[in-house]
């Protein structure tokens, strides 16, 4: 046990490499561009005031976003997606998968889950014995399983998901502007220095190589930051990208999207205000998210929910009964038009779902 133990507290400790080396080339770069360039190298005191201002604007708001990514612990599922003592019991004891699944069936029956394995099976956690909400999924660094998880990213060593999708985007972002900035406005003395037009001082190892460095890390972060932006566009996650989730109808990678604005949103949140700061504004709780079948035409769900009666996805399969409603997520409040009927007409909406989501 104990070789085990010191194994896992060397991860643990290495697993902080990548996030010192990025907080060591940021302080080498604030020292560079503050002391070396701007006090240093610099004549004009306009020009400096102007260049330090918008410089430390900048890296306040690289900081603060990347800060948020690291100690923003990644969001888990809430009890209600953990089996019962009696249903643990029951699983632990049963061998045969057939049984287990149905297990897990009836303990699911009232969640708002809606999409499955690939051989359409409940998605559970042997790990951490839980139902795994839509989106979530076992992060193997962490050891826990992670609400709309994203990726495990070293430089931050965290997982990025619900709980921090936001700061990331923001932290991807700023670096971005922060490096645009710092080798925009270096250029002109980087020319200078290499031109010989100003003098061989301690000031010229530093603007040179703060130049090389700032356009390196800008042109390997924009091509990070584009992927991700696409991703928002389309809502889906990194990991749904290479494995579609699987609904009652197949695979689907746009099956979470509401259309570009409404994805926006539900990373960012309803206030535009707050778009640009790294304070939590996501929608929803992570562990339900509306899909586009909840946002079409009821007289199409009627019609698809006759029209595909028979598809189910295997003998005495039974999933989640609950379409998500408008109290669940703001995203659905402009489009959604579910009307008040009658219990027949909420049997239709309700065998949709049964026939198409899960």
């Amino acid at each position: 046990m104990a070789p085990s133990h010191v194994l896992k507290c060397c991860q643990k400790v290495l697993a902080w490499v990548p996030v010192a080396f990025i907080a060591l080339v940021v302080a080498w770069s604030y020292y560079a561009y503050v002391v070396e360039l701007c006090v240093f190298t610099i004549s004009s005191t306009a020009e400096k005031a102007v260049y330090l201002v918008i410089f430390h604007l900048s890296f306040f708001m690289f900081v603060w976003s990347y800060w948020k990514t690291i100690f923003t612990p990644p969001a888990s599922p809430s009890k209600e997606f953990c089996l019962s003592k009696a249903d643990k019991e029951q699983y632990e004891k049963e061998e045969r998968p057939e049984y287990q699944q149905e297990i897990l069936r009836r303990a699911a029956k009232d969640l708002p889950i809606y999409t499955t394995t690939a051989s359409r099976a409940i998605r559970y956690c042997d790990r951490c014995q839980l139902i795994k909400p839509d989106r979530c999924h076992h992060c193997s660094a962490c050891d826990i399983c992670v609400l709309k998880m994203d990726h495990h990213c070293p430089w931050v060593n965290n997982c990025v998901g619900f709980s921090n999708y936001k700061f990331f985007l923001l932290f991807l972002m700023y670096s971005l502007l922060y490096c645009l900035f710092v080798a925009a406005t270096v250029l002109q003395y980087f020319i200078k220095f290499w031109t010989n037009e100003l003098p061989d001082t301690h000031a010229k190892f530093h603007v040179l190589f703060l130049f090389f460095v700032a356009a390196m890390f800008f042109i390997s972060i924009l091509s990070l930051f584009s992927y991700h932006c696409w991703l928002v566009g389309k809502n889906r996650s990194t990991i749904e990208t290479f494995r579609a989730p699987t609904f009652r109808n197949g695979p689907d990678k746009n099956g979470f999207s509401l259309g570009c604005s409404k994805n926006l949103r539900e990373v960012f949140g309803d206030e535009k205000k707050y778009w640009l700061i790294p304070i939590f504004t996501s929608l929803g709780d992570g562990c339900n998210f509306p899909t586009r079948l909840v946002i079409m035409d009821p007289e199409q769900l009627a019609v698809s929910s006759q029209n595909e009666p028979a598809k189910s996805s295997g003998p005495n399969q039974s999933f989640p009964t609950r379409p998500l409603s408008e109290s669940q997520n703001r995203l659905l409040t402009s489009d959604s038009q579910w009307v008040e009927s009658g219990p027949e007409e909420e049997n239709v909406k309700s065998g949709f779902c049964n026939a198409s989501c899960a």
